[in-house]
């Protein structure tokens, strides 16, 4: 059995389904004790996956899985998840800020309301999060927030601007990745000598969770897709990584290629047969 998160406790959002539920499962599998976070307790109308169904194979291994439904985009219930957390696993030494708002519209015709719904998802909660664990991360000396980010937060090269597929309706979304990336940034260096890492990792090509596949699979060829099991390799990489190892901005598939990483089957237990691929 894998064993590179035995003695941590860990919170990640958005575990439901895609790349939440796939990081749960392997850091279950990798004997850490997990508390896993979105709206979806049972199964939703129209996706594959929920809470419940992500907390019962990680239950598989053997270590504490605590369920915990709430809407981030609501202040008073994301405000209970790091308190609920530590009052089960005792502290918070890894946090996953993987949940994210992926509306996609022109900005001529993008509502308030979309806007918003999007910044306190992606942006605002991901910090509120950070905030509610630094205490016990500064009480323990070492703790490591991994924030999920995304390559539509490049500035697109123009003009004339090629706004095929949907990089003409992802600019909003882009936006507030890119401040995502900011406040990641910026919180490593204020946090920098405690012993806490604070960096972001985004895909190299898509990975096709069960949403990602409904907005752009049929977009998509074989080569500009990457595996889940590749994403979560990274993922971990960063859920590990040395005290120096802060503020970063990095590339799923580059972490893997840089730090000679093998992509291993969400059970930690054999290399995954499509390496970075699906």
């Amino acid at each position: 059995m894998a064993e590179q998160l035995r003695g941590k406790t860990v919170v990640i959002t958005g575990a439901s389904r895609g790349i939440g539920a796939a990081v749960a499962k392997r850091f279950a599998a990798e004997g850490a004790d997990i508390a896993i976070t979105a709206r979806t307790l049972e199964n939703h109308p129209t996706l594959p996956g929920s809470l419940n169904e992500t907390a019962d194979h990680c239950r598989l291994y053997g270590g504490h899985v605590e369920v915990i439904q709430a809407d981030l985009a609501n202040e008073t219930s994301r405000m209970a998840i790091i308190p609920t957390a530590i009052e089960a696993l005792g502290s918070v030494n890894i946090l996953i800020n993987n949940a994210a708002a992926a509306i996609y519209k022109s900005l001529d015709n993008y509502s308030l309301k979309h806007r918003r719904l999007m910044t306190e998802i992606n942006v605002q909660a991901p910090l509120d999060l950070t905030q509610q664990v630094l205490p016990t991360m500064i009480n323990n000396g070492q703790g490591w927030v991994v924030n999920l980010s995304s390559a539509s937060k490049k500035h697109p090269p123009g003009p004339p601007y090629d706004l095929g597929g949907v990089r003409g309706v992802y600019g909003f979304y882009g936006a507030t990745k890119a401040m995502l990336d900011r406040t990641t940034s910026a919180l490593a260096s204020e946090l920098h000598g405690t012993g806490i890492r604070v960096n972001t990792v985004e895909p190299k090509a898509a990975v096709l969770s069960e949403g990602a596949d409904v907005v752009v699979g049929k977009m998509l060829k074989p080569d500009q897709i990457e595996s889940m099991e590749a994403m979560v390799e990274s993922i971990l990489y960063l859920a590990t990584c040395g005290r120096d190892h802060t503020g970063k901005n990095e590339v799923s598939l580059d972490v893997i290629a840089h730090n000679n990483l093998t992509v291993m089957s969400l059970n930690g237990e054999e290399p995954h047969p499509g390496g970075t691929r699906p």
